[in-house]
């Protein structure tokens, strides 16, 4: 139960680098909040993790072993989130920018593709924020968290400003 097959140091530099490669693939995989993951977005995540769970416990299951390793991986995160919260340039990193999707009714095709959002998708946030048409937004926004904030033209007043994403 606390034997451990590897050194102390070895767990937390494994789950040091499991940590810093799995947050690259979700920067790389796009902005999506976990209540909209796709059935296969989900199904690679559980996979992922299954996956992973071996490079860094090194085929240890003691219980000591998983205590380090999770130990590491909060403390980790914990100083990724103060990080990102002390460094503007750290936060673009780790969390990226939100992204411009729709400015007074013209849809920037280039983003949408570039953060793999469909146009259903789109369309969906859209009516959800009381617009049925795409002229009716003077402003879409793809959060960093995955949201898509809308905001609507009032009285066909769109937003001043050049009409080239952010």
């Amino acid at each position: 139960m606390f034997n451990l097959s590897v050194t102390p140091a070895e767990f937390a530099i494994r789950a040091i680098v499991v940590y810093l490669v799995l947050l690259l693939f979700m920067r790389i995989g796009g902005k999506r909040q976990a209540g909209q993951l796709a059935p296969f977005d989900l199904v690679l995540l559980l996979i992922i993790s299954n996956a992973v769970q071996n490079s860094m416990n090194a085929g240890d299951n003691s219980l000591l072993g998983g205590l380090i390793s999770a130990t590491v991986l909060v403390v980790v995160h914990y100083i990724a989130s103060l990080l990102t919260a002390r460094s503007r340039r750290v936060e673009r990193l780790l969390d990226g920018e939100p992204e411009l999707l729709i400015r007074n009714g013209e849809v920037f095709r280039q983003t949408l593709r570039r953060a793999k959002i469909t146009h259903h998708e789109l369309h969906s946030a859209l009516r959800q924020n009381g617009c049925t048409e795409v002229n009716q937004v003077a402003l879409a926004i793809l959060e960093i968290n995955g949201a898509i904030s809308v905001i609507k033209r009032e009285n066909g007043q769109g937003v001043p400003g050049p009409s080239t994403p952010l």
